[in-house]
């Protein structure tokens, strides 16, 4: 996966995370409360500004708009942001409203009392005059846009109207963080990403089972005529949910959790860097679980590294190592899953009755073609209609154990049909691997494989190799 082409405009409650670390030795001579005494301090951009750590941390470009105040907090704020690279600072100042600042106290790793700094105005017709225009001066550079919305103001509904409506124009898709239990506030955005208890609360409904959430997720669906919800459920996992289609689930991997703080920031944000670069909602699901998973491993508003998304995205599939024969269905959600990973994966296709070097060769340049092979194998009726009632030799269950143990090979599939066209179509493989004994207007599927932007592969065939050859002569041995 490669995110560096891809610009994120995040739009939202920008703030400044603050976190003071010291140790508790005594009592309060002046009141029982424990003295915090303070070693160290960090600042860092926090709400709408930690979907921009997020995106930045996965290797992309984050664009930010937000309010920010024109006192100590906002100052360090912008500084903060001058240290990231891959931010652009596209905050608009306030003369009027403060800086929202969370001061987190820490001892032993353990979070002691928090304090806010904001106001609970609502924003001003010149803030959200001024914030559109700064979505307007960026708009076009950016491949995805996050609606961050804290509750503190900048997402009213006069720069959400504007924002789904400049997107849309432009074919963008918004991803919505949402807090108001009202969607019919976010109604033009692509895709919500509401936790369990929000989704509960946005739609009057129980949420327990994966059944509720789906009918919860629907409602509030409809509410914001939105092309999808990506229910977040904690522990077991994520819900897809859109129009016209079966809900999807990954569940959350087992594991040590420290801390839950900011893993929905990571969540909406590889979502927007995965679909803005091209990937399908589902695929951007598994790599948002994968991502979440990283961060809840660590303390703090965290965030992961594309390295740590390879690494955890490895670990929830397993190894590699695959059925002899998989069902179409699950070679799918395979060939998706390494997709998804950034993985180029290709297709060849035969008989392959009785593995000869001839085989073995085209095997070798095909998987040298791809990062990920998968052979397909014509079933025994499929052989027995091409090459005669006397084919094939060995069954298909005993071809697909020899084709598996074939360190070129990574999944083995079958079809029926006299060609694989439906397998392909189903399969959507990057390389299309055939012998350059055939032409590519030839080769069954090339036109769909290369419309998708995809390559034909033509192997060379060794010579003096066939299976006819190989049969003949144990014939006349």
């Amino acid at each position: 996966m490669d995110f560096s082409s891809v610009a994120v405009l995040c739009l939202g409650d920008v703030m400044l995370d603050r976190f003071l670390y010291g140790t508790m030795e005594r009592i309060s001579p002046e009141a029982p409360v424990p003295v915090l005494l303070l070693d160290s301090r960090r600042e860092m951009p926090g709400g709408a500004g930690n979907v921009a750590n997020n995106v930045i941390s996965l290797g992309g470009c984050a664009v930010l708009v937000g309010l920010v105040g024109q006192d100590e907090a906002g100052g360090l704020l912008r500084a903060a942001l001058k240290q990231r690279p891959g931010v652009v600072d596209a905050t608009v100042a306030s003369p009027t409203r403060p800086t929202i600042c969370k001061t987190r106290f820490i001892a032993v790793q353990q979070q002691v009392v928090r304090a806010d700094e904001e106001s609970r105005e609502p924003l001003q017709p010149e803030e959200a005059e001024a914030l559109c225009r700064a979505v307007d001066a960026r708009i076009d550079g950016v491949q995805a846009v996050v609606v961050s919305d804290y509750g503190k103001g900048v997402c009213s509904p006069a720069v959400l109207t504007h924002v789904f409506s400049v997107a849309r124009a432009r074919g963008i898709p918004v991803f919505v963080d949402p807090k108001t239990a009202d969607y019919t506030q976010y109604r033009g955005a692509t895709c919500i990403t509401p936790n369990a208890k929000e989704l509960a609360l946005a739609s009057g409904m129980p949420v327990g089972t994966e059944a509720q959430a789906e009918l919860a997720a629907r409602s509030v669906m409809a509410q914001a005529d939105a092309a999808a919800i990506l229910a977040t459920r904690s522990e077991k996992g994520m819900m897809l949910i859109r129009r016209d289609a079966p809900a999807l689930s990954v569940p959350a991997r087992a594991r040590e959790v420290f801390d839950v703080s900011g893993a929905g920031d990571t969540v909406i944000a590889t979502m927007a860097l995965a679909v803005g670069s091209g990937m399908t909602f589902e695929q951007a699901m598994r790599v948002a679980n994968a991502a979440a998973g990283v961060v809840v491993g660590k303390l703090g508003t965290a965030t992961a590294d594309i390295q740590e998304v390879l690494h955890e995205l490895d670990e929830q599939s397993g190894p590699d190592d695959v059925p002899h024969l998989l069902p179409l269905s699950a070679a799918c959600a395979q060939v998706q899953r390494w997709q998804s990973r950034g993985l180029k994966v290709g297709f060849t296709n035969g008989c392959f009755d009785i593995l000869h070097p001839g085989h073995v060769g085209l095997l070798a340049e095909a998987r040298a073609a791809c990062d990920r092979l998968v052979v397909a194998l014509n079933t025994d009726a499929s052989v027995s209609r091409l090459k005669g009632p006397t084919r094939p030799v060995n069954t298909l269950a005993s071809r697909a154990r020899v084709m598996s143990a074939i360190r070129y090979v990574d999944a083995v599939v079958s079809f029926d049909d006299d060609t694989p066209l439906e397998t392909i179509r189903t399969l959507m493989p990057d390389v299309l691997i055939k012998g350059a004994d055939y032409a590519p207007e030839q080769v069954v599927g090339a036109d769909i494989v290369l419309e998708k932007g995809g390559r034909l592969v033509l192997a060379t065939l060794a010579e003096g190799h066939s299976t006819t050859a190989t049969i003949g002569r144990i014939q006349d041995a």
